[in-house]
C-alpha cells in the first residue's frame, strides 16, 4: 500500500461549538483541559451537552436520534468530562418547536462504555413529516434538534431533496460550508467518509491558529485517541448546526482508521513488524468512536473489527439510496497501491472492492428497486478517472479503476437488471465532478449507463482554485468527465420523477470564516436518458 497520502497541515481550534455556551479556545490557550472529570450528580453544574444533537437514517415511520454527555469534551482522558456512572437522559419528540404537541418521549441511558453517547430509535412517527426533537439529562436541556421522517414506502413524492458531503480535516480549513448546509432546504444530508482525519496535529498554527493540548495531537491509535479526534472535529459549532437541521446517513472511508487501509491491512503493511490482529484492534477502536459520534442504528455499531455499515434507504417510489463500504471488505490496493501504469493486477477477475456478501446485497436490492432513482451513496470514483493526459494511461489503485473487475460485474447487473436511472455520489477526491458512467471506457462512443456526482471537501485541501493543473489533465484524459472544480464544498441535489438535478456549492475560501456560498455548476440527468447535461 502506498505512504500516507493524506492530509498534513498543522492544527487549531476554533471558538465554542454550541449556542449559548462558553468558549474552548481560552481553556485550551491557557494551557489545555485538564484531565480531572467532572462528578455525575443529578444536576449538572455545566452543560452537558456540549456536541450537539443529531439524528439520522429515516424512515417512514421514525429516525434515531443522537446525543452525547461531554462537559468538556476534549478532557484528554476521552471520557467528556463525566465520571464512569450511567446517566439518565429523557428524550421528546414533537411537531412543534416549542413542544407544545409532544408525540413520542422516553428514557436512554448513557454509559461510559459508550463514551456516555446516546442513540435512541423513535418509532411511531408519520412519514413524510417534519419533527422536533430534545434531550434533558440533570435539569438541563438540550439544544433543540429538527428532523424529518421518509416518505410512505408506496408515496410518489412530487421531489426529494438532499445534499452530500466528506472529508473534513478540521486543521485545513472552517466548516463554514456546513452553516450554509444548514441553511438549505433538504431532506437527508449524506456524509461519504473521512468525517475525521488521523493525521497528527501540530502544536501551533495551522489553519484555526489555537494550541491544542499535546494529548491530542498524536495520530489516535487508541479508543481514548479516537474519542478525542472525533470530539475535536464534532467539536465545531457549523458542524453542530448542520446536524442539528438535518438527518444524516452517514458512512465512513479511510481517515476514520488510517490513510488508505484495506480490510485488515494497514497501509504499513510492507514493514516486517506489522501484525494484521494489531492493525484490526486500532481499526475496532476506531470503528467505536465512529458509532459513538453519529447517529447511528443499532444494527450498524460494531462488535470489535466485526461492523456493517452498508445499508439502504427507502424514500417512497422516488429514489432509494444503496450506501455502500467500499473499505471493510475490499482487496487490498494492487501493485503497492499509489498512482500506476500498466498494473496488471488491478485487472485480475477475483478482486473485489466490496467483498461477495456487500456484492449480492447490493445487487439484489438493485433488482428489487421499484424507485425512479437508484443512488449508489459510496467513498470513492466508481468511473475510470485516467490521470496521464497523454497517450498513456495511469490510475489510482485505490480507487474503483484498481478492482476493475467489481466496476465490471456492477456495470453488468446495472444493464442485465435494467435498473432504473443509476446515479453514483462518490466522496474523497476533495473536487468536485460529473462524468458519464460509460459500458466500456476503452470505447468513448459504448452506451452510457448511468452517471456519477463527485462531491469536493468541506475543509481538506484548504481554499483549492476552480480549476487546477490535475483538474485540467483529468477533463483532458477523460472525455466522459464532463466536469471538475477544485474549491471547497458541498453537493446539493433535487430529484423529480423527470430529473436528478445537482447543484455544485463552492466557497471561495475556507482559511479564514465567514466565506459566502454559491453554485458554480449545475448538472442535470434525465430519467430515462443517462448522462449529465450542464443547466
Amino acid at each position: 500500500m502506498r505512504k500516507n497520502s493524506g492530509t498534513g497541515g498543522t492544527g487549531g481550534l476554533e471558538r465554542r461549538a454550541v449556542l449559548g455556551a462558553g468558549t474552548v479556545a481560552l481553556a485550551l490557550a491557557a494551557g489545555g483541559l485538564t484531565a480531572s472529570r467532572a462528578r455525575a450528580r443529578e444536576r449538572f453544574g455545566e452543560d452537558p451537552f456540549t456536541l450537539g444533537v443529531a439524528s439520522g437514517d429515516p424512515w417512514p415511520d421514525g429516525v434515531v436520534l443522537w446525543t452525547r454527555l461531554a462537559p468538556h469534551p476534549l478532557a484528554p482522558d476521552g471520557a467528556g468530562g463525566m465520571d464512569p456512572a450511567p446517566v439518565d437522559v429523557h428524550w421528546e419528540v414533537a411537531t412543534d418547536e416549542r413542544f407544545r404537541k409532544v408525540v413520542r418521549s422516553g428514557r436512554a441511558r448513557a454509559v461510559a462504555e459508550l463514551a456516555h453517547s446516546v442513540h435512541v430509535e423513535v418509532t411511531g412517527l408519520l412519514p413524510g413529516r417534519r419533527y422536533y426533537y430534545r434531550f434533558q439529562a440533570g435539569g438541563v436541556v438540550s439544544p433543540v434538534g429538527r428532523t424529518r421522517t421518509a416518505p410512505s414506502p408506496f408515496s410518489r413524492p412530487k421531489a426529494v431533496n438532499f445534499a452530500f458531503a466528506s472529508c473534513q480535516a478540521w486543521f485545513e480549513g472552517f466548516y463554514t460550508a456546513y452553516r450554509h448546509l444548514a441553511d438549505e432546504d433538504v431532506d437527508l444530508v449524506l456524509h461519504l467518509g473521512d468525517y475525521i482525519y488521523e493525521n497528527p496535529i501540530d502544536a501551533m498554527g495551522g489553519v484555526r491558529q489555537v494550541p491544542v493540548a499535546a494529548e491530542l495531537r498524536p495520530e489516535p491509535t487508541t479508543l481514548t485517541q479516537y474519542r478525542n479526534r472525533h470530539a475535536l472535529h464534532r467539536f465545531d459549532q457549523d458542524l453542530i448546526a448542520a446536524h442539528q437541521a438535518h438527518p444524516w446517513a452517514v458512512v465512513w472511508d479511510d481517515h476514520e482508521v488510517e490513510d488508505n487501509w484495506a480490510r485488515d491491512i494497514s497501509k504499513l503493511d510492507n514493514e516486517p513488524d506489522q501484525d494484521p490482529a494489531v492493525f484490526r484492534q486500532r481499526a475496532a477502536a476506531g470503528f467505536q468512536a465512529y458509532y459513538e459520534h453519529l447517529p447511528l442504528r443499532l444494527p450498524n455499531k460494531p462488535q470489535g473489527f466485526d461492523a456493517r455499515m452498508y445499508r439502504s434507504l427507502r424514500y417512497g417510489r422516488m429514489a432509494t439510496f444503496h450506501i455502500l463500504d467500499t473499505r471493510l471488505f475490499r482487496d487490498d490496493q494492487p501493485c503497492g497501491d499509489g498512482t500506476r501504469s500498466g498494473c496488471a493486477e488491478r485487472l485480475l477477475p477475483e478482486r473485489s472492492i466490496l467483498g461477495a456478501e456487500q456484492e449480492r446485497w447490493l445487487y439484489r436490492g438493485l433488482g428489487r428497486s421499484d424507485a425512479t432513482w437508484n443512488l449508489i451513496p459510496q467513498q470513492i470514483p466508481v468511473g475510470q478517472v485516467d490521470t496521464d493526459p497523454g497517450a498513456g494511461q495511469s490510475f489510482v489503485m485505490d480507487f474503483w479503476d484498481g478492482y476493475v473487475a467489481s466496476r465490471q460485474r456492477l456495470f453488468k447487473q446495472l444493464t442485465d437488471q435494467d435498473v432504473s436511472n443509476p446515479v453514483v455520489l462518490t466522496g474523497d477526491m476533495h473536487r468536485h465532478l460529473a462524468a458519464d458512467l460509460k459500458q466500456d471506457y476503452d470505447d468513448p462512443d459504448s452506451p452510457t449507463i448511468g452517471v456519477e456526482f463527485v462531491g469536493s471537501s468541506i475543509a481538506t485541501g484548504k481554499d483549492g482554485m476552480d480549476l487546477d493543473p490535475s483538474g485540467a489533465n483529468l477533463i483532458a484524459a477523460n472525455p466522459h468527465i464532463k466536469f471538475t472544480n477544485f474549491q471547497r464544498g458541498y453537493v446539493r441535489c433535487s430529484l423529480t420523477r423527470q430529473t436528478c438535478r445537482a447543484d455544485f456549492r463552492v466557497l471561495p475560501y475556507v482559511t479564514t470564516p465567514g466565506a459566502p456560498v454559491s453554485t458554480r455548476a449545475s448538472y442535470v440527468t434525465e430519467s430515462g436518458r443517462p448522462g449529465v447535461q450542464l443547466v
